[in-house]
């Protein structure tokens, strides 16, 4: 590429003027917690943000509204994090669609997820016909996927993206995407607060963000404080077993499970009397996955890598794995943890359809449960449930709910958007009451301010359409100018980006080449070449004569006399060229017939004759 110049940047004239539509079309998570997929469409690129399933429903029910996109058009495909509700979907997407564009994620993400939505399948109990994929399709949809790290730019044709640190469970990022000098943040799942083992989510470094995509799950709701929850976890817990009642926690394989394996293991070795009771984790992933928290230690709180460095945080003390029932003997009091999360089938279901019956047991909900799964019913402590054979069991253990989910609050959420300060928010993953009331709240905030923020909330399908009126910025490789230079050069422009060069540097700097045109015209010409020079003369000035037969004009269009009756012009194509060449053409198709011409002819006849 030779020196590096310095590059400044100029506005290209009557850009200013350029109107565009950005497209935002939630294919979940609209007015909903779950399948987020998010459609983003803005100068022909298109992007999908997350795709996931929605867990109260199974097969292509669970599924994003694909059947309203044309997936051959997409250019990339961002994942946030590993959890169902946002990857789920991705090895059908991959594999039994006309995708061919880019899929990204942090290397954490991808290393869970092979192992996590295997494991979904395993358990979702579903007949053949609602099967969505096989292992296979996993299999391949892995090696489809790039991953990416924190802090890292990427560019695909015009496409800028740099994933951040969200909090939420290892590996999760946000994503800040720019596309024709527009910006737009895609939050995921975040939280803003530091706990056992992660950070809080980060602000990005970016001056200014056009538009914000934030989740809402927990609208206008301000959660107690991490110590106090924690403090009335392990309090019911406690309270559970020591009357002799088995705990059970549905917890998602991984993620927050991680976090309460943390806080039991701690509690229970600061309580003697509770050692005699067991806690189990029952999930085939558990080793499996445990291995790459141990190898992404580094992106963990500064807590978690100084204990590292003396002991490994999680081998746990008190705390047995287990593979399958077999090797479970229920005869006492116990915590078990067990997945799914939100109770709609698998272990977690099992163990609650037998001990629900006993008034000495308890459930612990540790996190956000979806509208339409066990999860989100038994929480109104109904007197029965329904079995997954359909069969009705009374309900006597006691129930409890303790938010561990690592989404942000009304407090958290509210003060990062205002730090972010975007001009349009759209609120999604959430809801349709909960979001509503954080719209109403935003709202009334920012009510006063001079250009108030715009707040959507589009239900699945409904497109938010925004126009940006785009300034183009052209960057020029010479040296700088001064006031009131003038400027000419080719104008370069590729993924909106705009370069102005000198001709000669295109293939120094572009992959473009450069040639020359070179074109010629014959036309009949019955006159002396001197009448041609005359002529050329009253219309040019000076001419360059080369010899006898030929001439030059303007230094541009060569003129040749060329056998009997015939002229050649001859030019380099371009701007100037072609126009003087013009001129030429114009004056040699008119010498025939003008007055000295006409005299010319004359003159000629009459010497003829008086020589005769």
């Amino acid at each position: 590429m030779g020196v590096k110049r310095k590059a400044i940047e100029i506005e290209v004239p009557g850009s200013g003027n350029q109107t565009d539509m950005l497209k935002i079309t939630p294919l979940g998570a609209g007015n909903e917690v779950g399948r987020s997929c998010i459609l983003l469409e803005y100068k022909g690129k298109t992007i999908m943000l997350d795709c996931g399933i929605h867990p109260a429903y199974t097969g292509l029910s669970s599924l994003p509204f694909f059947d309203e996109i044309d997936p051959s058009e997409i250019d990339i495909v961002l994942i946030t994090h590993f959890h169902l509700d946002h990857a789920a979907s991705l090895p059908y997407f991959l594999e039994k669609t006309t995708f061919k564009g880019r899929v990204f994620m942090t290397h954490p993400t991808k290393a869970i997820y092979k192992w996590l939505i295997s494991d979904y399948m395993r358990v979702s109990n579903v007949v053949v016909d609602d099967i969505l994929y096989d292992e296979k399709d996993i299999i391949n949809s892995c090696e489809k996927i790039e991953t990416i790290d924190y802090h890292q730019e990427v560019e695909v044709e015009g496409i800028k993206f740099t994933g951040y640190n969200a909090g939420h469970v290892i590996g999760a990022a946000m994503f800040l995407i720019e596309i024709a000098s527009v910006k737009l943040l895609y939050t995921g799942d975040y939280s803003r607060e530091e706990d056992r083992h992660l950070m809080a989510a980060e602000k990005p470094n970016n001056l200014y963000t056009d538009i914000m995509i934030c989740e809402s799950t927990y609208g206008v709701q301000s959660l107690e404080s991490r110590l106090e929850r924690e403090a009335r976890f392990t309090k019911i817990i406690k309270e559970i077993v020591q009357r002799g009642g088995r705990c059970l926690i549905p917890v998602f394989a991984l993620g927050r499970a991680q976090e309460i394996l943390l806080i039991l293991d701690e509690f229970w070795q600061e309580n003697l009397e509770l050692h005699s009771i067991p806690i189990y984790y029952a999930s085939s992933l558990a080793k499996k996955c445990m291995a790459i928290y141990q190898t992404y230690i580094n992106m963990m709180n500064a807590k978690i890598r100084k204990q590292y460095k003396i002991s490994n945080p999680f081998v746990f003390k008190h705390i047995s794995y287990l593979k399958n029932m077999e090797h479970f003997d229920d005869v006492g009091p116990c915590v078990m943890m067990a997945s799914p999360g939100m109770l709609q089938n698998g272990l977690s279901r099992e163990l609650l359809e037998m001990w629900c019956i006993d008034k000495r047991n308890g459930l612990v909900i540790p996190g956000y449960v979806v509208e339409g799964t066990m999860g989100k019913t038994i929480l109104s402590e109904p007197d029965e449930i329904v079995s997954v054979t359909g069969a009705k069991l009374p309900r006597k253990l006691s129930v409890h709910y303790i938010s561990f989910s690592a989404h942000v609050d009304y407090t958290q959420n509210s003060r990062f958007i205002e730090l972010i300060n975007p001009s349009h928010l759209i609120l999604v993953h959430g809801d349709s009451n909960e979001m509503g009331r954080l719209r109403s709240a935003l709202q009334s905030k920012y009510a006063e301010k001079e250009h108030p923020m715009q707040i959507y909330t589009p239900k699945n399908c409904e497109t938010i359409e925004l126009y940006f009126k785009g300034k183009k910025q052209a960057k020029m490789a010479k040296v700088e100018p001064k006031n009131n230079d003038r400027l000419s050069g080719v104008l370069v422009s590729k993924d909106f980006h705009y370069h102005i060069m000198d001709a000669k540097e295109l293939s120094e700097f572009t992959d473009v080449n450069t040639t020359e045109i070179i074109q010629k015209q014959k036309l009949s010409f019955h006159g002396t070449f001197s009448l041609v020079i005359f002529h050329l003369e009253q219309m040019f000035g000076e001419i360059k004569i080369i010899d006898n037969e030929s001439i030059l004009v303007f230094n541009t269009v060569t003129v040749k006399s060329i056998g009997k009756s015939q002229l050649q012009i001859e030019w380099r194509s371009d701007n100037t060229g072609d126009m003087i060449a013009d001129s030429v053409l114009a004056v040699l198709l008119q010498i025939e017939g003008s007055p000295a011409s006409v005299r010319s002819k004359i003159l000629i006849y009459n010497s003829f004759n008086n020589f005769k």
